[in-house]
């Protein structure tokens, strides 16, 4: 049976106005003239609906124009074209204190929020107690809210949105400040609005938030939808987009070596590349164009592939699989006492695992100039549903300085692992329950 979206968004586009100097600025407030500014287009030709009780996530990296997106759809900001048809309470939470008068005490925004939602002033003061408890701010509810922890003023900002029976709740990325237990009970709180039949739109950078709690998807880029609907496959867009490995350079050190590689053909799949001119890492599924790279460079890794139960440079990896990852060094000088290492890193930098041939007394062979060395680690796939980091390094033993890098590439890929999801955390540590 048909039902009418409570969202629908038109050729939707919005353009601002970049400026040299003040008065220009000033000029264009005044008088309406664009002459001197530069038009810079945050939506371009913007087109979705979104139907009653469905949870939908946009994502897209920084400045594709989520958060312009939201505000629109809020009202808090005008489109320069297209249509908006939004029908229903819209309760945002656009980001950390948005709306909110620093001056003003938690009692007096939770209820000037209320009034700016279309609340009756009898039902908005007595929510007031029931906003209070789930944000857990105790006497500072009657305190100046520029007295407040980023956590408090989000876990006001959160309780004052979802406390007036919102047909509409659109949260851009505010919660991430607050504390772990603070999400989770707001993500509950999500699950209960959903039961009630309601709309949710959020922005965040986590692939698993969409994927846990979202019916849908939308992957913004550059001001521009590049893909909308199933969240799995939304989802494998937005991976392949930022982590494709055929688009972009990656930050190496300066070598005229490397200046013919973004002409360089993509790597098979299949095979490991092994031409010393050409960094083939650069075109690899999750392949991170932001890694961090040093060393003295007297050895190269130049390819890398992954295999997920036998599957060649996949864009997912399932839990529980065989991995294997398989680099090509190239030796531009002989090295005496080689060293291969490997890191796993979740997306916020904590080690998860780390290994390397010396601390596991692996026989290496020594190579000499103009060889190619392959080193291939393997390993079950014991991590929970998730993105992760991983680093590979070539250093060389040495008796004063314990090792000397001389190729280390750090956050080299991204590994994006996917599961049942009844767990939590980062190991699967293979828990079995049994009542007696």
């Amino acid at each position: 049976m048909y039902c009418e979206p409570v969202i629908r968004i038109s050729d939707l586009s919005k353009c601002f106005y970049l400026f040299d100097k003040p008065i220009h600025r000033l000029t264009n407030q005044l008088f309406s003239r664009h002459d001197n500014g530069k038009a810079f287009w945050a939506l371009r030709n913007v087109s979705f609906e979104v139907r009653p009780g469905e949870t939908v996530g946009v994502i897209g990296k920084n400045g594709s124009g989520k958060s312009t997106l939201l505000e629109i759809i809020a009202g808090t900001m005008r489109p320069t074209e297209g249509d908006v048809h939004v029908n229903g309470r819209v309760a945002a939470l656009l980001e950390l204190g948005a709306g909110f008068s620093p001056e003003f005490t938690g009692r007096e925004n939770a209820l000037m929020n209320a009034a700016v939602m279309g609340v009756e002033p009898d039902l908005a003061r007595n929510s007031i107690a029931e906003i209070a408890e789930f944000a857990e701010i105790g006497d500072y509810l009657d305190h100046p809210v520029k007295t407040y922890s980023s956590g408090m003023y989000v876990r006001l900002a959160f309780a004052s949105a979802v406390s007036f029976d919102p047909d509409i709740l659109i949260i851009d990325e505010a919660l991430s400040v607050g504390d772990i237990r603070f999400q989770r009970k707001c993500f509950r709180k999500f699950e209960q609005l959903k039961q009630q039949g309601k709309t949710i739109l959020f922005v965040t950078h986590s692939t698993e938030l969409v994927k846990a709690h979202c019916d849908k998807a939308i992957f913004l880029n550059d001001g521009e939808v590049q893909d909308h609907g199933d969240v799995r496959d939304v989802v494998h867009a937005y991976l392949r987009a930022m982590f494709g490995g055929d688009r972009v350079a990656a930050k190496n050190l300066s070598s005229s070596r490397d200046s013919d590689a973004a002409s360089a053909p993509v790597v098979a799949p299949a095979t490991l590349n092994r031409d010393p001119s050409i960094d083939g890492c650069k075109y690899r599924q999750g392949y991170n164009a932001a890694e961090y790279r040093w060393g003295d460079q007297r050895a190269r890794i130049i390819d890398y592939r992954v295999l997920c139960g036998g599957v060649a440079d996949p864009i997912t990896c399932v839990q529980g699989e065989c991995l294997e990852i398989e680099c090509n060094i190239y030796f531009d000088e002989t090295i005496e006492g080689t060293i291969y290492g490997l890191t796993v890193k979740t997306v916020d930098g904590i080690t998860v695992y780390g290994a390397n041939t010396r601390a596991r007394k692996t026989t290496i062979r020594r190579h000499s100039a103009g060889d190619v060395g392959t080193i291939k680690f393997q390993m079950q796939l014991r991590l929970l549903s998730g993105d992760y980091f991983i680093s590979l390094g070539v250093a060389a033993d040495d008796d004063e300085d314990d090792n000397i890098a001389v190729d280390r590439r750090y956050d080299l890929l991204l590994l994006h692992v996917v599961g049942d999801g009844r767990d939590f955390g980062i190991a699967d540590l293979s828990l079995e329950v049994h009542e007696y």
